[in-house]
């Protein structure tokens, strides 16, 4: 039996939001959403040395994120729930309603005219 955590659950929650927070991570995770991936096919398609792809895919093992499956001589990952992509899917939204939103405070903010020195 798994013994729970007893964190917060909020220090739970920063810990697994700091386990996404590198950009390969997040980049092996959406590749997986699309279906299972070997190491050698990740390699290409993240732009990370070998070993530090290791490295990323180690950290996502032990957080529960990934499964490795050996066959022979390569390594095949998985998502361990599709619940990791729809989190990445979720993530996209919020990030596309912040972007618009900024867009929309840039466009609504007076433009200064440099020569003049005035606004409008």
């Amino acid at each position: 039996m798994v013994a729970l955590s007893r964190q917060p659950l909020y220090r739970m929650k920063a810990d697994f939001f700091k386990t996404l927070g590198h950009p390969a991570r997040i980049r092996v995770l959406e590749l997986l959403s699309e279906r299972e991936h070997a190491v050698s096919e990740m390699v290409p398609e993240i732009g990370i040395e070998p070993a530090n792809l290791s490295q990323q895919l180690s950290i996502l093992r032990r957080a529960g994120l990934v499964v490795a499956r050996r066959d022979g001589l390569s390594v095949t990952y998985a998502l361990t729930s599709p619940r990791v992509a729809e989190l990445l899917v979720t993530a996209r939204a919020i990030l596309t309603g912040v972007v618009a939103g900024q867009a929309e405070t840039l466009e609504d903010r007076p433009v200064p005219d440099l020569i003049s020195g005035s606004t409008g």
